[in-house]
């Protein structure tokens, strides 16, 4: 029987990838590599400091990645993907990995999360629908479906322009 106490988060490591990527398929399909997201994370790698596994029994069932962006020329994170076996879905997993790495990212001194996902979902995680127009992501994405999540108060306050890699 599974339960959310029973699980272990941990920071992701490089030989966690295979797992990650057979659980993002699971969860997405090979549709998910034409989503403006993923041109996002084609643009940079993400944060293994910002990025986490959730165990069970020693089994990875879920995974979240933060990855270091700009938007215009703020810097900011982009969450995902996102993901969590079909069997453990809907127990807690996933929003205790997105507390985990939003926690993580303002402990290092980040000032916003941004990502596209249904707002139903996220909101109760603080994520709130971005303007619309302000952030221009690198392809098609629903408006709606645009979220960002301030880990300083107003960070994303006026913030706008295309979504791409950060600059050192």
């Amino acid at each position: 029987m599974f339960h959310l106490s029973d699980v272990r988060y941990l920071p992701e490591h490089p030989d966690h990838d295979p797992t990650i990527d057979a659980i993002a398929d699971e969860a997405f399909g090979p549709g998910r590599f034409a989503r403006a997201a993923e041109r996002v994370r084609e643009m940079a790698p993400h944060d293994r400091a910002l990025s986490f596994v959730a165990l069970f029994e020693e089994e990875i069932i879920g995974s979240v990645r933060l990855t270091p962006i700009a938007i215009g020329a703020t810097p900011s994170l982009m969450l995902g993907p996102l993901a969590v076996r079909p069997t453990f879905k809907n127990r807690g997993a996933g929003r205790a990995l997105m507390r985990l790495a939003a926690e993580a990212a303002r402990e290092k001194g980040e000032g916003s999360i941004i990502l596209v996902g249904d707002p139903p979902y996220y909101a109760p995680l603080g994520y709130r629908q971005l303007p619309r127009g302000s952030v221009i992501m690198p392809g098609p994405v629903d408006p709606a479906r645009l979220l960002g999540l301030e880990l300083v108060e107003g960070a994303l306050r006026g913030v706008g322009g295309k979504v791409g890699p950060r600059r050192s």
